[in-house]
């Protein structure tokens, strides 16, 4: 009989993440190209990555985050659509003229091609995405009006996908630091906006306290969650971390 599932870790990209004592951990859940990380700290593979459909879209950041799946994989892949487009008649007509860069089509193709694999491939509308993540915050106005601002990063989805699923009794953040750095690289869009800080940087700093205040099951071993966020912080691995529970 197959043991249940108790605590999910979920990875983010940032360079040498916190990760949990050996043997505390059941699963692992991705976002983007974090599986590298995963694969790097000998994880099994992901019960489930988040991806944008932005990494697909042409741009050097996100060819170096496609670059970095080859030869990994995910059980279950959850497609992340781009948001409306906004700003001028111009931009928003240049952005539906592309659109087939970011099609779950070309996504799905794009990703063959590079050498990653999934089970299974999940699409659902954005609004689906930012209605679980008020849910979860029992439909706090101001996580309403946050999100309505600016989304939350590919990161805090996963997150939000985790604390929803029954099977997990704890879900653990690790590799996350509301910064655009990767473990597998200097990201290119440092360079192009001039700064590190992520744009949904506000906007996971919110959405997080609020899920670890409503769930009571979120934690996380990276103290500037912890400290911006008030995400209850756990003791972190001294050796960096080991695979999971088998």
């Amino acid at each position: 009989m197959d043991t249940p599932l108790t605590t999910l870790l979920v990875l983010g990209s940032k360079p040498e993440p916190a990760l949990p004592p050996p043997g505390e951990v059941d699963a692992v859940a991705c976002a983007n190209a974090s599986g590298r990380s995963a694969a790097a700290h000998r994880l099994p593979t992901p019960t489930f990555t988040v991806m944008s459909a932005i990494l697909t879209a042409g741009q050097p950041a996100g060819r170096q985050s496609v670059a970095q799946l080859a030869g990994l994989q995910t059980k279950t892949l959850f497609f992340l659509p781009r948001p409306t487009p906004k700003g001028g008649a111009a931009k928003r007509a240049l952005r539906r003229v592309r659109g087939w860069r970011t099609s779950p089509a070309w996504f799905r193709v794009s990703l063959r091609r590079a050498g990653y694999r999934w089970e299974h491939f999940e699409v659902r509308p954005l609004e689906a995405y930012h209605a679980l993540v008020r849910r979860l915050c029992n439909d706090d106005p101001a996580v309403a009006q946050e999100i309505a601002r600016k989304q939350p990063s590919t990161g805090l989805f996963a997150v939000a996908l985790g604390v929803s699923d029954a099977r997990f009794a704890r879900v653990i953040v690790a590799g996350m630091s509301f910064e655009l750095t990767h473990a597998y690289g200097e990201n290119p869009e440092i360079a192009e906006r001039g700064t590190a800080v992520s744009k949904h940087a506000d906007t996971d700093v919110l959405v997080l306290g609020r899920l670890a205040r409503h769930s009571g099951r979120l934690f996380t071993t990276e103290k500037i969650v912890a400290d911006r966020a008030g995400v209850p912080l756990l003791e972190a691995a001294k050796d960096g971390g080991a695979p999971c529970r088998s």
